[in-house]
């Protein structure tokens, strides 16, 4: 499995931006896709955006669309989540998750559920202050 590491994360006033990094090591010739979920205290952890590894696909939630921007850097393995006009109930633990194809094909589902992601790294706390 792929091994990953959250950066980026901290505490910001709402309106600010945050972008937050994934990096990728171990077996990532292997990878489908890479995502951001999050998880509120209290709350189950949620879908926030993903993009494919190697097309030019991705999704997002709709409490971050417009918002929030996924990227990635092949070469560097490493994928982004710019987050601008951050409000307080982005307020979170963001967690960096991946895939591989035969591990998502395996599955029902998209990549939208976290169930389909077989890697996961620590999380990233994000705090928007109001």
């Amino acid at each position: 499995q792929v091994q990953l590491v959250e950066s980026g994360g901290g505490l910001v006033q709402a309106g600010g931006s945050l972008r937050l990094s994934c990096a990728a090591s171990g077996p990532t010739f292997s990878t489908y896709a890479m995502g951001w979920f999050r998880q509120a205290p209290g709350k189950e952890r949620e879908f926030a955006a993903a993009i494919r590894w190697s097309a030019d696909m991705s999704y997002y939630a709709e409490s971050v669309k417009g918002r929030f921007t996924i990227t990635k850097h092949n070469a560097n393995n490493t994928v982004y989540l710019q987050m601008d006009s951050l409000k307080p109930e982005d307020t979170a633990v963001y967690y960096c998750a991946a895939t591989s194809a035969s591990y998502f094909y395996s599955l029902s589902g998209t990549l939208r559920n976290s169930h389909l992601y077989n890697s996961w790294g620590q999380g990233t706390q994000v705090t928007v202050s109001s």
